[in-house]
């Protein structure tokens, strides 16, 4: 047996711990890990004083690449807005940076009236009846989303929108495992690029929980979600992965009888650093608000008569129920969802539309002008929000690379995420596309294609 010399037991604990789950050594617990992904030991270098080490921070930081100084065009999740200062002047302030769980709420009314403002706006995007205080990230606010499905119907089937994030069905896929939950893709019209209704209606059953579908898609086109909810019989409910800003101008799902509203946060006030950093939002009808998973905060009066904020649900109850609990979601990321609250009340709700808008308008122009381009297609004809698909007579990730060059993110190469769209690229266009960034695109796509 090897030495693992930061594990606080004895030989003959580690051995009574393994004969009881089963397995004769610690290694077994890894079998399921292919072998290219395991390492014997660690490649760490030998120690440095602090002076090298910060010249070596410094150097790896300049292979950053920084949006403010580029023309940014990728999305396909993660999207580049425009953040006030006070954002993070506010959410750097060491009484919220600080804060944990707010478990004593007479210590934590800072905290815990800004979760309930940010279930408040979170509600009023949506369309929602309530919302809870902040999930990890937008797919595992999905994958909570059809496990609740499940606890509310009984039932142990989802149909999962094959035009969806393949990572978010990946991560559904995995909290499903355990519960035994059976995941079925649904494929989308490859003309329109929106759900294949024929397909949908035949795919469902009585067994059939949920269905699961994009506002908009991963392709950018806007779902028709009141033909699709009106498709489902009265007990199979519709959960929606929603993109926040298409709720600025597109109709709310909560108007359009949808039953959970989940999504990515980060638009709303978070920086694209690698991808993140994330936070997850989660809405639905009041009537299944016990089977909500995370945290959800009220508003009260205290024995003075004075306005108090308390966790008035907390269905994760790890610490109390544990394998009963409803969810065991942990720690949310609520200093993202902070941000966010700071955010969307410094934009209000016309900054909050007029940014839809624009990227809306500037979305639409750059798409007709890139087809101008006699060597780029379309590829679906479906409404689309600030993202669209487009084919182009050339390898996707090879024009990214001279993109770079000229200071400009390329679009996301989407045969990366489907392997029978080759060539065809994803473009995201959000307020911050200048109209000299968006004519400087075209001119040089002119010149390299």
């Amino acid at each position: 047996m090897k030495k693992y010399p930061y594990l606080p037991h004895t030989e003959e604990e580690i051995s009574q711990m393994l004969s009881c789950v089963g397995v004769n050594k610690i290694d077994d617990l890894f079998m399921d890990l292919p072998e290219n992904l395991k390492v014997d030991t660690l490649d760490i270098p030998d120690s440095k004083d602090e002076f090298s080490v910060y010249r070596d921070l410094e150097n790896l930081s300049l292979k950053n690449t920084d949006p403010s100084r580029m023309a940014v065009y990728k999305g396909g999740g993660i999207y580049y807005h425009f953040i006030p200062s006070v954002v993070d002047t506010l959410s750097s302030m060491g009484n919220f940076l600080t804060a944990y769980t707010p478990y004593q709420p007479e210590v934590s009314q800072g905290s815990l009236q800004t979760l309930f403002e940010f279930q408040t706006m979170i509600s009023e995007i949506t369309g929602m009846e309530v919302s809870n205080s902040s999930m990890y990230d937008g797919a595992t606010a999905l994958a909570e989303a059809v496990l609740m499905a499940c606890r509310i119907n009984k039932r142990s089937k989802v149909l999962f929108s094959e035009s969806l994030n393949p990572e978010y069905f990946h991560v559904t896929q995995t909290y499903c495992f355990g519960e035994e939950i059976g995941i079925e893709k649904f494929s989308f019209d490859s003309i329109s690029g929106q759900t294949d209704y024929n397909e949908l209606k035949n795919k469902l059953s009585d067994d059939i929980s949920a269905v699961v579908v994009g506002y908009t898609n991963f392709f950018g086109i806007i779902e028709d979600l009141e033909k699709i909810k009106k498709m489902l019989p009265e007990k199979v409910l519709l959960i929606v992965c929603a993109e926040p800003f298409t709720l600025g101008i597109l109709e709310k799902p909560g108007t359009l009888g949808v039953d959970i509203v989940v999504g990515e946060g980060q638009p709303l006030g978070n920086r694209p650093y690698l991808g993140g950093p994330n936070f997850g939002f989660f809405s639905s009808k009041e009537k299944y608000i016990r089977k909500m998973p995370g945290r959800i905060i009220g508003e009260t009066d205290d024995i003075d008569g004075k306005k108090g904020y308390v966790m008035v649900l907390q269905t994760r109850e790890q610490h109390i129920r544990r394998d009963k609990a409803t969810s065991n979601i942990c720690s949310n990321h609520a200093h993202n969802a902070l941000r966010a609250t700071i955010y969307l009340s410094l934009i209000g709700k016309w900054g909050f539309r007029e940014i839809a808008r624009r990227s809306f308008s500037k979305a639409h122009y750059l798409y007709e002008k890139l087809l101008k381009n006699e060597k780029i297609y379309p590829v679906f004809n479906g409404p689309f929000f600030n993202e669209f698909v487009v084919r182009i007579d050339e390898d996707i990730s090879s024009l990214n690379r001279e993109l770079l060059k000229r200071n400009i993110l390329g679009p996301v190469d989407v045969s990366k995420y489907f392997r029978n769209m080759g060539n065809c690229a994803l473009f995201a266009v959000t307020e911050m596309n200048r109209n000299e960034d968006i004519e400087y695109l075209i001119a040089t796509l002119e010149e390299l294609l």
